[in-house]
């Protein structure tokens, strides 16, 4: 069983807990739910940099990245830095997470903000809206073409835009629909943690150009974003590269000025 097999099987567990304890009716009580968002779809189509700046305290390959930082500080740091968007890990058991932190983040900032999780579950998506986000993510490798349907159709309803994470040929091929607006190339192979810029730009042309193309993962430098923008990106998902520095907001807007020149 790999990782993304664990975790899948520890969420199930986990949103059958959560709904039982908080019903879908006070989720669409709260007063974010009613909150016009903010397309990050578009904000990359009109961006330079395209820079999708993440808050994650530790992960599966890396063990710990950042305890120390409170969201707060980085979510304005990012804010201040120019960044497109901000990517809020929510998963508590894998990357330290959790709904707190994006709640925190959308008081915070005004920027799209992308809640960053494993969706097996419609009531994830109402908790995304209810929570502040801007953005679903969704995995090809752990849902049915079916699922990845349903959910965006579900998310567009909400006026949330969908961004599709895929690492292959075959999870792109199964996933492409009009109700998603982000399809985003994942780098690193989740059975083996390998990370590989080629297969971005392998994938690249198999993406239609309705679709904002995003690279995720191992961009770690200006080199890798230029290497990747004349493939078509518009979207780059950065997350340790920032957040293993004692000042990811300065990080990024360091990283993006020097994109720029």
């Amino acid at each position: 069983m790999n990782i993304l097999d664990k975790i899948v099987i520890d969420k199930r567990k986990e949103v059958a807990l959560r709904k039982a304890l908080i019903p879908t009716s006070q989720l669409e009580a709260s007063v974010l739910f009613t909150r016009n968002t903010k397309s990050l779809s578009n904000t990359l189509r009109e961006s330079s940099s395209g820079i999708i700046a993440e808050h994650k305290r530790r992960s599966p390959s890396k063990a710990v990245i950042n305890y120390k930082l409170n969201v707060q500080d980085v979510a304005k740091g990012y804010e201040n830095a120019r960044v497109c968007g901000m990517s809020v890990l929510t998963d508590g058991k894998y990357f330290g997470g959790s709904l707190d932190d994006l709640i925190i983040a959308r008081s915070s900032c005004n920027l799209p903000l992308l809640r960053k999780e494993f969706i097996i579950d419609d009531y994830q998506i109402l908790e995304a809206k209810a929570y502040g986000a801007d953005v679903i993510l969704l995995i090809a490798a752990i849902l049915t073409r079916e699922e990845i349907k349903s959910f965006s159709e579900f998310a567009k309803s909400l006026q949330l835009d969908v961004l599709l994470e895929v690492h292959n040929k075959e999870e792109l091929q199964k996933s492409i629909m009009p109700s998603l607006d982000m399809l985003g190339v994942n780098n690193r192979d989740l059975k083996t943690f390998t990370v590989s810029l080629e297969t971005s730009k392998e994938l690249s042309s198999l993406i239609p150009d309705d679709f904002v193309k995003v690279s995720e993962s191992g961009i770690s430098s200006v080199e890798a974003i230029k290497e990747l923008q004349p493939y078509g990106y518009k979207g780059f998902l950065i997350g340790e590269n920032f957040m293993k520095t004692d000042n990811p907001g300065a990080s990024a807007t360091e990283f993006i000025n020097n994109l720029e020149v």
